[in-house]
Protein backbone atom coordinates (compact mmCIF):
# COMPACT_ATOMS: atom_id res chain seq x y z
CA UNK A 1 0.00 0.00 0.00
CA UNK A 2 1.88 3.12 -1.17
CA UNK A 3 1.89 6.35 0.84
CA UNK A 4 -0.87 8.84 0.05
CA UNK A 5 0.95 12.09 -0.85
CA UNK A 6 -2.05 14.18 0.23
CA UNK A 7 -2.40 12.61 3.68
CA UNK A 8 1.15 12.26 4.99
CA UNK A 9 1.52 12.71 8.75
CA UNK A 10 4.81 11.05 9.77
CA UNK A 11 8.36 11.36 8.44
CA UNK A 12 11.15 8.94 9.46
CA UNK A 13 14.68 10.31 9.14
CA UNK A 14 17.81 8.22 8.59
CA UNK A 15 18.22 7.43 12.28
CA UNK A 16 15.16 5.12 11.95
CA UNK A 17 15.35 4.29 8.26
CA UNK A 18 14.72 0.55 8.60
CA UNK A 19 11.74 1.12 10.85
CA UNK A 20 10.51 3.90 8.58
CA UNK A 21 10.57 1.56 5.59
CA UNK A 22 8.51 -1.03 7.48
CA UNK A 23 5.98 1.51 8.74
CA UNK A 24 5.68 3.07 5.29
CA UNK A 25 4.58 -0.33 3.96
CA UNK A 26 1.96 -0.65 6.69
CA UNK A 27 0.60 2.92 6.82
CA UNK A 28 -0.42 5.26 4.01
CA UNK A 29 0.28 8.38 6.13
CA UNK A 30 3.96 7.67 6.63
CA UNK A 31 7.06 8.41 4.55
CA UNK A 32 10.80 8.01 5.06
CA UNK A 33 13.93 9.73 3.83
CA UNK A 34 14.89 8.49 0.38
CA UNK A 35 11.41 7.19 -0.49
CA UNK A 36 10.76 7.55 -4.26
CA UNK A 37 7.73 9.77 -3.58
CA UNK A 38 9.91 12.42 -1.86
CA UNK A 39 13.45 11.47 -2.86
CA UNK A 40 14.14 14.72 -4.72
CA UNK A 41 13.33 16.77 -1.62
CA UNK A 42 14.48 14.25 1.02
CA UNK A 43 17.37 12.21 -0.44
CA UNK A 44 19.50 9.85 1.64
CA UNK A 45 22.22 11.89 3.29
CA UNK A 46 20.14 15.07 3.57
CA UNK A 47 21.39 17.20 6.45
CA UNK A 48 19.18 17.57 9.52
CA UNK A 49 19.20 21.33 9.05
CA UNK A 50 17.85 20.82 5.52
CA UNK A 51 15.07 18.31 6.22
CA UNK A 52 13.82 19.94 9.43
CA UNK A 53 12.30 23.03 7.72
CA UNK A 54 10.93 20.89 4.86
CA UNK A 55 9.21 18.50 7.28
CA UNK A 56 7.81 21.42 9.27
CA UNK A 57 6.45 23.03 6.10
CA UNK A 58 4.55 19.79 5.40
CA UNK A 59 3.39 19.66 9.06
CA UNK A 60 4.82 16.16 9.53
CA UNK A 61 5.55 14.51 12.87
CA UNK A 62 9.06 13.03 13.16
CA UNK A 63 9.83 9.73 14.89
CA UNK A 64 13.61 9.48 15.30
CA UNK A 65 16.42 7.76 17.17
CA UNK A 66 19.20 10.38 17.09
CA UNK A 67 19.48 11.28 20.76
CA UNK A 68 21.80 14.22 20.10
CA UNK A 69 19.64 16.01 17.54
CA UNK A 70 17.95 18.04 20.27
CA UNK A 71 21.25 19.24 21.72
CA UNK A 72 23.14 20.20 18.56
CA UNK A 73 22.91 23.99 18.31
CA UNK A 74 22.02 24.21 14.60
CA UNK A 75 19.42 21.43 14.84
CA UNK A 76 17.97 22.82 18.06
CA UNK A 77 17.63 26.23 16.44
CA UNK A 78 15.89 24.64 13.43
CA UNK A 79 13.55 22.62 15.70
CA UNK A 80 12.53 25.77 17.55
CA UNK A 81 12.30 28.05 14.53
CA UNK A 82 10.23 25.59 12.48
CA UNK A 83 8.18 24.27 15.43
CA UNK A 84 8.89 20.58 14.81
CA UNK A 85 6.98 17.86 16.62
CA UNK A 86 9.14 14.81 17.37
CA UNK A 87 9.02 11.42 19.06
CA UNK A 88 12.41 10.08 20.11
CA UNK A 89 12.70 6.31 20.58
CA UNK A 90 14.54 6.52 23.90
CA UNK A 91 16.83 4.08 25.61
CA UNK A 92 20.34 3.65 26.89
CA UNK A 93 21.16 1.16 24.18
CA UNK A 94 20.16 0.96 20.56
CA UNK A 95 17.25 -1.35 19.83
CA UNK A 96 17.00 -3.62 16.83
CA UNK A 97 14.69 -2.60 14.01
CA UNK A 98 12.20 -5.21 15.23
CA UNK A 99 12.31 -4.06 18.88
CA UNK A 100 11.95 -0.41 17.81
CA UNK A 101 9.02 -1.26 15.56
CA UNK A 102 7.37 -3.22 18.39
CA UNK A 103 7.81 -0.28 20.77
CA UNK A 104 6.30 2.17 18.28
CA UNK A 105 3.34 -0.10 17.54
CA UNK A 106 2.77 -0.70 21.27
CA UNK A 107 2.85 3.05 22.00
CA UNK A 108 0.96 4.13 18.86
CA UNK A 109 -2.33 4.90 20.70
CA UNK A 110 -0.44 7.31 22.98
CA UNK A 111 1.42 8.80 20.03
CA UNK A 112 -1.85 9.37 18.16
CA UNK A 113 -3.44 10.95 21.25
CA UNK A 114 -0.50 13.30 21.75
CA UNK A 115 -0.44 14.33 18.09
CA UNK A 116 -4.20 15.02 18.22
CA UNK A 117 -4.17 16.98 21.49
CA UNK A 118 -0.74 18.51 22.01
CA UNK A 119 -0.95 21.20 19.38
CA UNK A 120 1.82 22.86 17.42
CA UNK A 121 5.50 22.42 18.20
CA UNK A 122 8.14 22.66 19.06
CA UNK A 123 7.87 19.65 21.29
CA UNK A 124 9.96 16.55 21.80
CA UNK A 125 8.56 13.35 23.32
CA UNK A 126 10.53 10.32 24.46
CA UNK A 127 9.10 6.86 23.85
CA UNK A 128 10.72 4.50 26.33
CA UNK A 129 9.79 1.09 27.70
CA UNK A 130 7.29 2.38 30.21
CA UNK A 131 5.79 5.58 28.85
CA UNK A 132 5.71 8.43 26.40
CA UNK A 133 6.93 11.57 28.15
CA UNK A 134 7.92 15.08 27.14
CA UNK A 135 11.62 15.91 27.08
CA UNK A 136 12.43 19.55 27.72
CA UNK A 137 14.41 21.10 24.91
CA UNK A 138 17.54 22.90 26.11
CA UNK A 139 17.17 26.62 26.60
CA UNK A 140 17.54 28.92 23.64
CA UNK A 141 20.73 30.34 25.15
CA UNK A 142 22.86 29.02 22.30
CA UNK A 143 24.20 32.01 20.42
CA UNK A 144 24.09 32.30 16.66
CA UNK A 145 27.90 32.60 16.72
CA UNK A 146 28.12 29.15 18.32
CA UNK A 147 25.89 27.77 15.56
CA UNK A 148 28.18 29.27 12.94
CA UNK A 149 31.25 27.82 14.69
CA UNK A 150 29.75 24.35 14.48
CA UNK A 151 28.99 24.50 10.76
CA UNK A 152 32.30 22.81 9.96
CA UNK A 153 31.42 19.96 12.31
CA UNK A 154 28.04 19.46 10.60
CA UNK A 155 29.69 19.42 7.18
CA UNK A 156 32.23 16.83 8.39
CA UNK A 157 29.41 14.63 9.72
CA UNK A 158 27.54 14.95 6.42
CA UNK A 159 30.65 14.00 4.44
CA UNK A 160 31.20 10.99 6.70
CA UNK A 161 27.57 9.88 6.27
CA UNK A 162 27.77 10.20 2.51
CA UNK A 163 30.97 8.14 2.45
CA UNK A 164 29.28 5.42 4.55
CA UNK A 165 26.27 5.38 2.22
CA UNK A 166 28.52 5.02 -0.83
CA UNK A 167 30.18 1.99 0.82
CA UNK A 168 26.82 0.19 1.16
Amino acid sequence: MPPDRGNLRFYFDESLLGVGKAVTIARRDTIHVGHPLIEAEFPLGVLDTEWIPRVAKRDLVVPLRDRRIRTKPAELLAFREHRVRAFWVAGKKDLSVWATLARLVHRSPEVERIVATRGPGPWFMAIDEGEVAEVTLPSDGQSHDRVRDLTDQVLREHTYTMERLRDL
